[in-house]
Formats: structure tokens, sequence, C-alpha cells
């Protein structure tokens, strides 16, 4: 048999591996997952209902340019129909922007720490990163973000709310950096977390992409809205970059029920405005007890809080996990603990104190 083996893209060397939050384990001590930012709310009303019904058709492919879906997120946000891109997930539109804009040569710019994919979907295209590091409050460095821009530079992605650090840029920094971006760089708004943001100051993506043509909005139905299994997520952009989203698109990528419980899921809004509100006290009451206890905590603006922890960050993630909660930890830096349920909340709270009192 010969030795020979197929040839492979030299771009996927040691391309690192995305790592999932790690769930709570059947009948064992871990009861809570707070490791994924993931709804602990059940679907919203009449969600389960639809993706029942259009489960009977399951045998068929799906809307290829999800009409529907469209249709609703066009007047939701007041946009036109080719403004508009689906895809699996914000992160699977997000290496759809990367496939239509950068390859080997370019770069793309973003924030580290910032979403972990990031650097995977930009080795995949074969471009380069040009990872900026946080300010020492954990902040987007937008200064240096700008000046790190080259006649490479492609693409840059702005994660507001930071993911993991939950931190946000406010309107003036954001858009005096929008103002250094040369026009034909495109920036992406990646607004995965944006129904939790309370602070005014704050911008909506939405409306600074209507007078930036190089300015695209990502949102997604995994977190706010609670369907982060169904895989599907959705950008904002003006045509050029909508219709290059459209040609990267796998096709038939967003599925038939996926689709159905999207547009149920937009249509209880009211459910949905509650529920988030109810998350968005218990992070109050998380980050104000973590305070107490001692810890220093970024202002979080998303369904999650940090903490830096350094080396002890996989101690404390063990230690939550016999405690009775999984967390998400990332080795040396800190780890990220998902806003959930109040009984997961406070046994978190618990560990933390217990953890904090032997610093």
């Amino acid at each position: 048999m010969s030795e020979t083996r197929p040839k492979l893209r030299a771009e996927l060397e040691g391309i690192p591996t995305y790592v999932p939050g790690r769930p709570a384990a059947a009948g064992g001590p871990v009861a809570y997952k707070l490791s994924s930012n993931e709804n602990p709310y059940p679907p919203l009303p009449g969600v389960m209902e639809t993706v029942m019904a259009a489960a009977a058709s399951f045998n068929r492919y799906p809307d290829l340019a999800c009409t529907a879906l469209i249709g609703e997120l066009s007047e939701r946000f007041g946009v036109p129909l080719s403004h508009l891109a689906t895809g699996t997930g914000s992160v699977g539109v997000a290496q759809q922007l990367i496939q239509a804009t950068a390859g080997p040569g370019d770069e793309v710019i973003y924030a580290w720490r910032s979403f972990e994919a990031y650097p995977i979907i930009t080795q995949i295209s074969g471009a380069a990163s040009v990872r900026v590091p946080l300010t020492p409050g954990d902040v987007h460095d937008l200064d240096a973000m700008a000046d790190a821009i080259t006649d490479r530079t492609r693409l840059i992605f702005v994660c507001n709310p930071n993911n993991p650090t939950g931190t946000v840029v406010r309107r003036a920094e954001l858009e005096r950096f929008l103002d250094r971006v040369p026009g034909d760089v495109l920036v992406v708004l990646d607004e995965a977390y944006r129904e939790f943001i309370r602070d005014p100051e704050v911008p909506d993506g939405v409306e600074l992409y209507r007078e930036r043509p190089n300015v695209c909005v990502l949102r997604t139905f995994s977190k706010a809205y609670g369907l982060a299994g169904l895989r599907v997520g959705f950008a904002i952009a003006h045509e050029p970059v909508a219709a290059a989203l459209r040609k990267t698109a796998v096709p038939f990528g967003v599925s038939h029920l996926a689709q159905e419980a999207a547009i149920a899921s937009l249509r209880a809004e009211d459910a949905l405005l509650g529920r988030v509100g109810s998350l968005v006290c218990e992070r109050k009451r998380v980050v104000d007890a973590l305070r107490a206890q001692g810890w220093t905590v970024p202002e979080t603006q998303a369904n999650f809080v940090w903490l830096r922890l350094g080396e002890r960050t996989v101690e404390f993630a063990r230690a939550c996990e016999q405690a009775g909660v999984v967390i998400r930890p990332f080795a040396g830096e800190g780890v990220r603990v998902t806003v959930g349920e109040t009984e997961a909340n406070d046994i978190f709270l618990k560990a933390a104190e217990g953890f904090r009192k032997e610093l």
C-alpha cells in the first residue's frame, strides 16, 4: 500500500481547536452548566409548537433563501431585504465574511482576548491574525486597533459586548474608531449579546451601519432567544457585503426548523424582553455578590461575568465543578461564568466565596 497521503492546505497546520463549554455530567455531582452562555429558559411561547409542526416536513429541503425569516428581520430592523443574510449562527456568518474578504497575504484584526472562533476562522481562510491586547480593564483598545491597520487589512472584528469579558465600547469611542478605518476595510460589529445591554452609551450597531457602507452587524438567535441548538444567525450589511455573504453561504445551511423557530421567537418579543430583564437582574445580583466577596469584576453588559485568575484559573474551575456548576476556564487567564438559573448562580457564588477565602 502506498505511503503517499492526500495533500492538505498548510494553513490547517497548528490551527487552534474551538473549545465548547463542558456540559453538566449526567449522574455526577455537577448539576448546572454555566459554561456556554446559554439561555436557561425553555423556548419562548409558541416556538415549540411551531417547531413540532415544521418537523412534519423535514424530509424536504429548507428554503434556501430563508425568505420568510428575511422578511421578518427586514420589518423588525427597518432594513432592505437585500441588506440581510443568514447563516448557521453568527459564527457561521463570521466565517462567511472572512471567506468573502480575506485570504493568504491579508490580515484580520481583532482584540485579544475576544471570541475564540476569530483566530480559527481567520487561519482557515489563510489570512493572518493581528491580535490587539485588551486594555488593563479588559476593554477593546480601539486606538491600538486603528494603529494596527495596514494596507493588508481586510476585516476588523469588534465584539460588543466582548466575549469573554462582557465589557463594551461606547458610542463616542466607537464612532471615533470608525472614522479612522479606511472605507475599503470591513468592520464587523459582533453583537451576539446585544439584548442584554443596559448601558445607554453603547450604540446599536444597526444605527451605525446605516450611514457607513463598510460596517456589518452580526446578530444571533442562540443567546437571548434561546435557540442555540438550532444554529441560526444573521448579518445586516450594505448590498455588496450581504450579496457576498449569500454567495459564501453553505446551501440549505439554516434548517427549516431553525427558520420557523426564529420567526416564532421574533413574534414573542414581549416574553423575550421579560426573560432578558430577569437575567439582567440576576447579573447584577451576581456581580454585586462577587464584588462584596472581594473579587475584581469588570462591568459586564452580557449574560456572563469574567474573573481574572491567572495561574489559578483551572483550580478555580475545578472547585466550581466539585460544588456543582461547570464554568468556562481559559487556562492561565481567567474564567467566564454564565448567568443562569438562580439556583445555579447561588452554587457558583458559594464556591467563589470559599475559594476567595483561601487566596
